[in-house]
Formats: structure tokens, sequence, C-alpha cells
């Protein structure tokens, strides 16, 4: 189903994506930390929708479908290393911080940390080329916040 897009986004030098292969690229690694504790909680499914809306503006028929999307995608999706570097490349710094930000928000909707969760996070962070302190505040943020 998307075989063309996991073969842009593995290429060697992938050129930076569009919008719409921006937000699904998203979604999906959204998707990946979710499911990182082998645990996919509704409330992160509904948390990775309710980011979806709010960041692309979409109804919730359009981000829940957004979401099914990125679970498919996720699921045929390559290492984490290749499919992060695509999003590096599509979005400035202060946005990579707002993409690290979210992954907390899906995190954190379950009222659960994992260990799994947390290496994945950390990884993500520094693929994204987020120091450890923008990190540490996006989280804080989001505690906070919820």
């Amino acid at each position: 189903m998307f075989g063309d897009f996991l073969k842009r986004l593995t290429q060697p030098d992938p050129a930076p994506l569009a919008d719409a292969d921006a937000r699904l690229a998203l979604t999906a690694l959204l998707v990946r930390v979710a499911r990182s504790d082998n645990d996919y909680a509704a409330a992160e499914a509904r948390r990775i929708e309710d980011i979806a809306a709010a960041r692309y503006g979409l109804d919730p028929t359009q981000a829940r479908d957004l979401r099914s999307e990125g679970e498919a995608l996720e699921r045929e999706a390559p290492d984490t290393v290749r499919f992060t570097r695509a999003i590096k490349d599509a979005v400035a710094y202060e946005e990579r911080v707002g993409v690290i930000e979210a992954l907390w928000q899906v995190v954190l909707a379950d009222g659960k940390r994992s260990d799994e969760e947390n290496a994945l996070l950390r990884l993500v962070a520094s693929l994204l080329g987020v120091t450890d302190t923008d990190s540490h505040m996006a989280r804080q943020r989001v505690a906070r916040d919820s």
C-alpha cells in the first residue's frame, strides 16, 4: 500500500517530504511510540487523533482516517532511524521540538511510562536533532498541561 512512499523514505538521500507525506510520517511515528510498549491503548489512539486534528486542522473523521493510515504505514515502515530522518529533513527545529512534545503526549496518554517508550523517545529526540534539555522541557510542559 505504501510501497512508493517507503521507497522514497529509504533512499540514501531522500528528498524533503511534501506536507501530506510529512503528516503521514509524523502520525506513523506517533503510532510507533504508542506501540513501543506492546500496549496500544485506546487513550493513545485518541490522543493521536487529537494531535492530528489540532496540528493539521482536521475534523474528527479526517483525524481518525489519518491515524488509520499512520497505523498501516507504521506496520510497513523500516527502522526508526530512516523513518525519523525523513521527518527531520522535512521540518524546522522548532517544529521538531513540537513533534517531541506530541510524542510525549502520546506516551503520557495512558498514564504510564514504560522503559520501552522512554528509550524510544530518547532515540527519536536524538535522531531529530532535539537536545535532551528541549525534550525534557517538552515532557514537563505536557505533564503540566495534562
